[in-house]
């Protein structure tokens, strides 16, 4: 029998991605067109979105300005699309922020920590409640939002960061239980720290150094691309049976104390 691959993983869909004009995002964006969707990037670097929208098909990528703590820019990110394509198969709340690092909780500034909160949760729960909107009479959909390892251990970012992660995994919990009656699935992803510039600039580390950081999983190394990889599956119909999800991506650095690894450490 032979075997048949599938390399249109997303033909006949359309995808929002907010965040998309750099890191994770962009890496979903050429991602997911790849694999045959209409994509729509939902950013405020304009600049870069409109590059990416050059490098791709025309008719099957667009650009929306879009602050993700603005409902209505939210609201019209979605009505553009579905204007333009005449659906919305996945969400992709990708935007957010790492807020200033300030390790000790009696230097963090109260707008500094609201900032992060409402980019991180905020404008995941308008991107999850508008997507909603256009899904449920649809019967069908995919909402995936980029959490973090710090959602589900501590003492890696921030407070803001931190605190802001796990929210994100209690939003797709929740929202997977209401949407699930109406066929949408609701997942996240839970990357290790990628060497994105927002990454590299917080942590005033290059990428070798990054890198570095986790030492579990010998012989491979995480990037952006492998996040969006990630989401892809969990965007495509190959996961149409996972629902509140959080999918972790770090090498099994979460699941490892190595100060009491009884395995060691080979060379």
């Amino acid at each position: 029998m032979d075997i048949v691959y599938q390399c249109s993983r997303l033909e006949g869909k359309v995808a929002i991605i907010t965040g998309g004009a750099s890191g994770i995002g962009e890496g979903a964006v050429k991602l997911f067109s790849k694999h045959g969707a209409k994509v729509v990037i939902a950013d405020v670097q304009d600049d870069l979105a409109h590059s990416i929208c050059k490098d791709l098909d025309p008719k099957s990528a667009l650009f929306v300005h879009c602050d993700v703590t603005n409902e209505s820019d939210v609201k019209n990110a979605i009505d553009t699309t579905v204007a333009k394509y005449g659906q919305l198969d996945i969400m992709f709340n990708n935007a957010g922020i790492m807020g200033v690092a300030k390790p000790s909780i009696l230097d963090n500034d109260k707008a500094e920590f609201e900032k992060v909160i409402s980019v991180n949760i905020v404008g995941a729960f308008l991107g999850t409640k508008h997507a909603a909107r256009v899904m449920i009479p649809a019967r069908r959909g995919s909402i995936i939002t980029t959490a973090s390892i710090s959602s589900v251990i501590g003492g890696v970012a921030t407070h803001a960061y931190t605190i802001s992660k796990h929210a994100v995994v209690g939003l797709t919990r929740n929202a997977a239980v209401e949407l699930g009656q109406y066929g949408i699935r609701v997942n996240c992803v839970s990357p290790a720290t990628v060497a994105t510039p927002m990454a590299k600039t917080l942590l005033k580390m290059d990428e070798d150094e990054i890198q570095s950081l986790y030492s579990n999983l010998k012989g491979a190394v995480l990037k952006p691309e492998d996040v969006a990889e990630a989401a892809l599956y969990l965007g495509s119909d190959d996961s149409k049976y996972v629902s509140g999800l959080n999918l972790v991506v770090d090498g099994g650095f979460t699941i490892v104390n190595p100060a009491l690894n009884m395995f060691g450490q080979s060379e």
